[in-house]
């Protein structure tokens, strides 16, 4: 995954709810598949494919030990999406600063 491009299967991968879910878990640190289906009333299988995707996009990282598998997010992902909304700021900036102009020209006018 190119690091300073938002890719867009991470979008996907956090637009079902469940696996937007776990992401909010994991921000508190890393967790394994059963503490994750417990935490959010999944069963371990259906919390497994969820986060196989998240594995599978990149957003998760899997460390094995011994017979448990530990999740815990990637910051690269994340550090990606910041970029990409950034670039959209200066747009967003001129937008309100259009705005605010076009109020005080009605201001005026009254």
């Amino acid at each position: 995954m190119n690091k300073s491009v938002l890719d867009v299967t991470t979008l996907s991968a956090l637009a079902e709810p469940n696996r937007m879910n776990i992401v909010q878990l994991l921000r508190a640190g890393p967790l394994t598949v059963g503490e994750i289906a417990d935490r959010l009333g999944l069963r371990q299988p259906q919390a497994s494919k969820h986060l196989k995707v998240l594995s599978d996009s990149g957003i998760v990282k899997v460390q094995v030990d011994a017979n448990r598998r530990i999740y815990k997010l990637r910051s690269e992902p994340f550090q990606a999406m910041e970029l990409w909304l950034k670039s959209f700021q200066h747009i967003m900036e001129e937008r309100f600063d259009n705005l605010d102009n076009y109020l005080r020209e009605l201001q005026n006018k009254e």
